[in-house]
């Protein structure tokens, strides 16, 4: 017989016993462990709610970070887990989606009417729901008796929206285990901003509302898993537009700018990549051009490309913040998710830190041979809005949670697959 031959019947005599090895791969069965899945309530903000693409809508709640973790728990005990859907895609009205533009696919509004439902309490037809997370919610939110009167994503599904907080409506579900994960828009509404909106919540205070929260939450004995906050730098809103993104080769254009700042003799420009010039209040001209390792928002990018932003005309302070705001931001961050790991050990709780695991991200992970970076549209961490997560990072992030919590509570609750979750959809 030919050597070759030889070769492939090996090859072949020792497939069978190849997939018999494979079928013998042991699948842990599903187990609650310490905890009671009688009455799951995931409590939270918008990446509890599943808000993605600069929206709430409904088919982005399928894939919400609590509907896929409560999916999980459905195999170890779990019976229900109701969510306040949307009526259709567009929510609000604020959904982006992609679309093939000159420069590239960019994010522009989706087509179409919101449904006049999704505007209307649905309590008394759809309630009590056990995906608590609110859109915007700071963590002192979650107390507030009335926000539903303030503020419509919880108007809209909270028992009574002119007395009922969200841990009011959580705790009326007597829940047996839960989720928290809030403290991001306590840094991040101030961030978005550029420093010129919301105030950074003060830890005293931030403090006090997670310890109330969790107080209340564990007082019946529930247990549960919270998750701390990651800092701005992992998320591509900040990161996306450089600091020194004026590309100057043109003689001329280089001598019309220069010769149009002859006022302010700080600011040059030259051949290459050029830092963009900013209102700056503090500074004695009032402008300046940006130092490294400033963040622009992604909000200026329009028109910085298209309208002379940064370079014939400042860049507003609403787009863009200072190293001292950056390290404002920091600090504040730093502080909370040392309360929220402090909190977890004292009461006994998973903790899960995604603080780490976005800041992995930055370089690049693989799940389920997939990749995964923190580059805005491309890396598949975020939705098209630069800030939330994409439905498939809410499936990494599910996991997260699920391998805290049966690491904590010796429970086996499945892990879910990444590539049962849909990627961003290019046109």
């Amino acid at each position: 017989m030919h050597k070759n031959q030889i070769k492939y019947l090996l090859i072949l005599l020792l497939l069978p016993a190849f997939w018999a090895c494979e079928a013998e791969i042991d699948q842990a069965t599903p187990d609650a462990g310490e905890i009671d899945l009688t009455t799951f309530v995931a409590i939270g903000n918008s990446l509890t709610a599943g808000f993605k693409d600069g929206e709430l809508f409904r088919s982005g709640q399928e894939h919400s970070l609590a509907n896929i973790m409560a999916g999980q728990f459905m195999h170890a005990g779990l019976s229900s887990f109701r969510q306040p859907y949307m009526k259709d895609d567009l929510g609000f009205g604020n959904r982006l989606v992609l679309a093939d533009t000159e420069g590239g696919p960019m994010p522009v509004p989706a087509p179409g009417t919101p449904d006049a439902g999704n505007f209307q309490n649905i309590f008394q037809s759809e309630g009590p729901f056990h995906n608590m997370g609110v859109p915007g919610s700071k963590a002192g939110h979650l107390l507030f008796e009335g926000y539903g009167t303030l503020y419509p994503y919880f108007g809209r599904f909270a028992s009574n929206p002119q007395t009922s907080s969200v841990l009011s409506d959580a705790m009326a579900l007597h829940p047996t285990f839960f989720t928290l994960w809030t403290g991001n828009n306590d840094v991040l509404l101030y961030a978005i901003s550029g420093g010129e909106g919301d105030g950074i919540t003060p830890v005293i205070e931030f403090e006090m509302a997670y310890q109330a929260i969790v107080a209340q939450l564990t007082a019946a004995g529930a247990k549960g898993a919270v998750a701390n906050i990651p800092d701005i730098s992992s998320i591509p809103f900040f990161t996306t537009v450089p600091y020194n993104a004026l590309p100057l080769l043109d003689p001329a254009v280089i001598t019309l700018l220069n010769t149009a700042y002859e006022a302010a003799p700080h600011i040059s420009f030259s051949t290459g990549l050029n830092p963009l010039v900013v209102v700056d209040p503090g500074h004695p001209a009032g402008i300046r051009q940006l130092e490294q390792g400033e963040l622009v928002l992604i909000t200026a990018l329009n028109g910085i490309q298209n309208q002379g932003w940064g370079s014939q005309e400042p860049l507003a302070a609403e787009y863009y913040l200072s190293l001292e705001q950056i390290e404002d931001i920091k600090e504040a961050s730093e502080q909370y998710n040392s309360v929220i790991k402090d909190v977890a050990e004292s009461y006994g709780l998973a903790f899960v830190d995604i603080e780490a695991l976005l800041k992995r991200a930055r370089t690049g992970l693989y799940y389920d041979a997939i990749p995964f970076d923190t580059q805005f549209i491309s890396g598949g961490v975020f939705s098209l809005d630069g800030i939330h997560l994409s439905v498939r990072a809410s499936a990494v992030v599910a996991n997260e949670f699920i391998d805290a919590i049966n690491h904590k509570y010796h429970a086996s609750v499945p892990r879910v697959a990444i590539g049962n979750f849909p990627g961003i959809v290019f046109p």
